[in-house]
């Protein structure tokens, strides 16, 4: 369609309604075009389509980057691992454990951390129902008390690993996020692994949903912390909370001694 004689309404209908593919041919039609109307729609359609083509080529460079390795070891099936809630003064240590399969994509994976609550909810919600296998496990507070974060964290992963070969048959390579944690001889670890692999993501993300929910329900139960807004991190008005009120049971006492340590003028 020539979209040159077109008036600016009628460009910028055309413009909003066109295909990603067919901008450009629109762009060469409409070059002479001196209107601001039109000039400022094209633009805003140009620069809204090169955004989601950088998005696919993300996404796409997520699942090329792990099906890479996969292929490196000869492994059909891999899964994806990653932690959540490592340095809270409150509430569990939980890791993810995804199986995702090849196709279809799932779009708008990345670090947990990149991408904002909602979405995270929606897709938690797609990960759970697309997965061929998927697991949270948790370590609690008294236990990482107990035995320190090191031990907890392979207890954690260990756990999630096990949890998906019940539901997944033939993983043969076992993706984790960070630094070497020994925990099976099909682990290929991957620095920051939660923006580079698909599966490590979908991993953070449903951890960190799960763990998320968790921490809203202790604070039903302990609403004088504020866990439904810090999820147990430290913000100045959970260390105050502590102060005023001592540790709950959901608390870690080994990450909370500085706080309830007196001071010099206290």
């Amino acid at each position: 369609m020539d979209a040159s004689g077109l008036s600016v309404k009628e460009v910028q209908a055309l413009v909003a309604q066109a295909a990603d593919d067919e901008l450009p041919k629109l762009a060469r039609q409409l070059r002479d075009d001196e209107r601001a109307g039109v000039r400022r729609a094209l633009a805003t359609a140009l620069r809204q389509a090169a955004k989601r083509q950088q998005e696919a080529e993300r996404l796409e460079g997520m699942y090329a980057f792990e099906e890479g390795l996969a292929s490196a070891c000869g492994a059909s099936v891999l899964v994806g691992l990653d932690e959540v809630g490592r340095g809270p003064l409150a509430g569990p240590l939980a890791v993810g454990a995804v199986v995702l399969p090849r196709h279809p994509r799932i779009a708008r994976l990345n670090d947990s951390k990149q991408v904002a609550p909602a979405v995270r909810e929606e897709l938690a919600q797609q990960i759970k129902e697309e997965a061929a296998a998927w697991a949270v496990a948790y370590v609690e507070p008294a236990e990482i008390d107990a035995v320190g974060m090191t031990a907890s964290l392979r207890k954690a992963f260990r756990a999630a690993l096990a949890a998906v070969e019940e539901q997944a048959a033939g993983i043969g390579l076992v993706l984790v996020d960070g630094n070497p944690l020994g925990i099976d001889s099909r682990e290929r670890n991957v620095v920051k692994g939660d923006g580079k692999c698909a599966s490590i993501a979908a991993a953070s993300i449903v951890a960190k949903v799960e763990r998320d929910r968790l921490m809203e329900r202790y604070d039903e139960l302990y609403p004088e912390y504020g866990f439904a807004s810090n999820k147990g991190y430290g913000s100045a008005a959970h260390e105050q909370a502590i102060r005023d009120f001592g540790l709950s049971p959901v608390h870690r006492a080994s990450f909370c001694s500085r706080i309830l340590q007196p001071t010099l003028f206290g």
